[in-house]
């Protein structure tokens, strides 16, 4: 099920969407074939719904490889917390909502 509030991230939008956004932003590094990334993939979406304050992302790994390699994403999933355009934070593998919001704290 595709979340609306979710934004689908891709080399044209990425800075616009995340860099220059005025809200703190995660960006999930997922890809389709991922069992790790299923798992997390609710907890992206609970997070999207329920924090107004922030912008939830998610970058296909398979689809946006150059935006992949910008960041050194070696393993997914990967989340990254950005704010004010900078990169603050980052964590592997399949985390809590809690843990995911820390990133941005």
């Amino acid at each position: 099920m595709a979340n609306e509030k979710v934004i689908v991230l891709t080399a044209e939008n990425f800075e616009k969407e995340v860099l220059q956004s005025d809200k703190p932003v995660l960006v999930d590094f997922w890809a389709a074939w991922c069992g790790p990334c299923r798992m997390l993939a609710p907890t992206i979406d609970e997070l999207a719904l329920e924090n107004d304050g922030i912008k939830v992302c998610k970058v296909n790994v398979d689809d946006e490889e150059a935006l992949a390699a910008r960041f050194g994403i070696m393993s997914i999933p990967t989340v990254l917390a950005f704010k004010d355009g900078t990169l603050i934070n980052q964590s592997v593998g399949v985390q809590s909502k809690q843990a995911l919001l820390q990133l941005l704290a």
